[in-house]
């Protein structure tokens, strides 16, 4: 039974991460062609439209939208719009707990980290991964601001969490690891490990 349910579980675990991007690009592309090919066909004149004109005008808005994201002014309009969500109940739970998954992914979030590191935890001779979200002391609050420390955010296994922790900067090595790696790698708890690829530019520099 043990040798049953180990590959039954090593199958889920193979599949389910293809099956579920599958179903998000499915559910993409059938709301795009439902949604604007519609519209597109009332729009556009004769038999002009294909079928697939939907899915690609819904790339093109979600492009555009990424595009304008870029504009002061739609940043400060996207954020009026956010803070009426976040302060309306319930909905400020829900959205504000989606926002942050997606956020954590997004470009712009990885951005924020400057480093992948090694945090030693005292003299356990134990090491968690972590990545510095703040070298810089003066952007630091005043109160806990020292020369000698950086933030380093710890983030838990399967998204349930992290912390934000200043500490020495002896207490911190870095580690030659892309964001990308060592996010996949802490979200899964190491389950997913780290694939040999063909050497790459040493990222580790001093802190």
């Amino acid at each position: 039974m043990k040798f049953i349910g180990r590959n039954i579980l090593t199958g889920l675990i193979t599949i389910l991460p293809v099956i579920l991007t599958g179903y998000l690009l499915y559910w993409f592309v059938v709301s795009a062609e439902s949604a604007l090919g519609g519209l597109l066909r009332f729009l556009l004149p004769g038999n002009f439209y294909w079928p697939g004109m939907g899915v690609i005008a819904g790339f093109a808005v979600v492009f555009s939208i990424g595009l304008l994201m870029h504009a002061y002014v739609v940043q400060r309009l996207f954020s009026a719009g956010e803070s009426l969500l976040y302060r309306m109940p319930f909905i400020k739970s829900v959205y504000g707990a989606i926002r942050d998954f997606f956020h954590y992914f997004s470009p712009t979030s990885k951005k924020d980290f400057q480093q992948v590191v090694s945090v030693s935890l005292g003299e356990t001779g134990m090491h968690v991964i972590g990545f510095v979200t703040q070298a810089d002391p003066e952007h630091l609050p005043e109160s806990i601001r020292e020369d000698d420390h950086v933030l380093v955010y710890l983030p838990m296994s399967y998204m349930i969490g992290g912390y934000a922790v200043l500490m020495p900067k002896t207490a911190v090595r870095p580690l030659n690891m892309s964001m990308e790696e060592a996010m996949r790698f802490t979200i899964t708890a190491g389950v997913t490990g780290i694939k040999k690829t063909s050497p790459k530019k040493d990222q580790s520099q001093d802190i």
